[in-house]
């Protein structure tokens, strides 16, 4: 059984190959790889959560404004719909293997007795401002105020004001961002 396209097909192709086509060239547009970061109230109970994102740019600069593209349906959309903010970590390509290990909702969360956030899905993780967690390898970060939601069927895109940065870089280090393509990892079509 093969699985329905979506979208148009144009007149005369095939829909199944075009599907296939239109993925594949999907697949190759050049993105990072980031974890995106979350906290907000479910149910009652403080939550947060890391997950892995390609859908990460700067859409402004004056205000400073960052957009990210949520899965409408994961977790991190309910988060940051209920938080009113995210982080963007970049992650190195030395941690390539990182971000397998946000693909699905972390269920292990470690905090201290004085109530602060320590680890996430067992990597050790701080605190923005707005209480969105930074994984501490993160070897830069950007926190953000949501200040725009707009639907997009499959996805919610949330674009938030840039409200703090930080990490390990300097004015002449630039960030080593993590790239799709440094992976057997695809999204798209």
């Amino acid at each position: 059984m093969s699985a329905s396209v979506i979208g148009p097909v144009p007149e005369g192709r095939d829909p199944q190959d075009y599907d296939r086509q239109r993925r594949r060239v999907l697949w190759s547009l050049p993105s990072g790889l980031y974890v995106i970061g979350s906290h907000g109230h479910v149910d009652g109970v403080e939550r947060w959560n890391l997950m892995t994102a390609n859908q990460v740019v700067q859409v402004s600069t004056d205000p400073k404004m960052v957009a990210v593209g949520v899965d409408a349906e994961a977790v991190t959309c309910a988060l940051v719909r209920e938080g009113g903010s995210f982080a963007v970590c970049f992650v190195d390509r030395e941690d390539r293997a990182l971000v397998r290990r946000f693909v699905k909702p972390v269920v292990e969360v470690t905090v201290s007795g004085d109530g602060r956030l320590e680890r996430l899905g067992g990597e050790p993780v701080l605190q923005a401002a707005s209480g969105a967690p930074i994984l501490a390898a993160a070897p830069a970060w950007i926190d953000c105020a949501v200040r725009h939601v707009v639907e997009l069927g499959s996805h919610v895109l949330f674009v938030g004001e840039v409200v703090d940065v930080g990490g390990r870089t300097d004015e002449t280090d630039a960030a080593p961002v993590l790239r799709m393509e440094d992976t057997r990892m695809n999204y798209g079509g």
